[in-house]
Parts: structure tokens; C-alpha cells; sequence
């Protein structure tokens, strides 16, 4: 086994064991910092595609920007008044059952799925075709996800202004 074939099933082990825990833990901070090592998971299979800039973007957005804004909002929302309730129901067996439906169903899909031939990269900048797609062929949903996220924190800032 070769050095890139090591990092990459490190890399993925570190995405999905960090997306497994985030989902499962009870702390809501335990959740985030398991969010943050699949995260970093992820941030190390850009590294592996030579996608340097997704790579720091992944760093900088998304570990030391959105997940400090997560973090933010876990201290200032009162999390301990919901400990007590019961959630979901009892209704682990249905969402069990819809989680290996939805599975089988991807993985039927998987393997009828006709990938196209691979394609030559352009001979351009790594930066220049993440900004050319992004601000030609995505420009609206890039925008709206800026709002979205201007909303998030313009609200839990008056959530923290209504407690004080």
C-alpha cells in the first residue's frame, strides 16, 4: 500500500468517525469539536486532490469560522433546559429502518450509475476555476448561502440580547 492510499483511508476514517460521533454524542460542545476532526477529515482529502485552496478554505471557513459561530451559539443558548426531555420518541426503530432503506436505495443506485470519462483540467489556477465557477455558474446560491448565514448570526446575536 502506497503513502497516498494510507492517507486517504486516515483522512476518511477521520471524516466519517468525526461525522458518526457529531451525531451521536449528548454534549452539544462534545458534538462540535467531533464536527470539527471530520471536518479536519475532510480539509485532508482536499489536500490529497491537490485542491490547496479548498484545503485552507476548509480551515479557515468552515473549522475557525462556522464551527466558532456553532460554539458561540452552544454557550449562549440555554442547552441544560432540554436535557431532561425525552426526544425523538422512542422512534429509534423507524429512523433505523428509513436510515437502511435509504442506503440500499443509494447503493442500488451506485452501482446502476454511468460515471462519465474523466476529463482534462483546464491549464488554470486552482483559485481561478473555484472563482470562475463560483461567481459565473453559482453565483445565486453563493450569495443566498452568504445571507443565510448573515441571518444565523444577526439572530443568535438577539437571542444572546434577549437573555441579557
Amino acid at each position: 500500500m502506497n503513502l497516498e492510499a494510507l492517507f486517504f483511508y486516515a483522512f476518511t476514517t477521520l471524516a466519517l468517525g468525526g461525522a458518526t460521533l457529531a451525531i451521536t454524542r449528548r454534549s452539544a460542545v462534545h458534538a462540535a469539536i467531533s464536527l470539527m476532526v471530520s471536518l479536519l477529515g475532510v480539509a485532508g482529502l482536499y489536500l490529497l486532490l491537490n485542491a490547496e485552496f479548498l484545503f485552507v478554505a476548509q480551515i479557515i471557513l468552515y473549522i475557525g469560522g462556522i464551527l466558532l459561530l456553532f460554539l458561540f451559539v452552544i454557550m449562549l443558548v440555554n442547552l441544560d433546559a432540554g436535557r431532561g426531555l425525552r426526544q425523538f420518541h422512542q422512534r429509534w426503530p423507524l429512523g433505523a429502518a428509513v436510515t437502511v432503506i435509504a442506503g440500499v436505495a443509494f447503493a442500488i443506485l451506485w452501482s446502476r450509475a454511468v460515471l462519465p470519462p474523466a476529463q482534462t483540467m483546464p491549464d488554470v489556477g486552482n483559485v481561478e476555476l473555484v472563482a470562475d465557477t463560483l461567481l459565473q455558474d453559482y453565483l445565486v446560491p453563493f450569495e443566498v448561502v452568504s445571507l443565510l448565514l448573515l441571518v444565523a448570526v444577526v439572530g443568535s446575536v438577539l437571542l444572546a440580547r434577549k437573555r441579557a
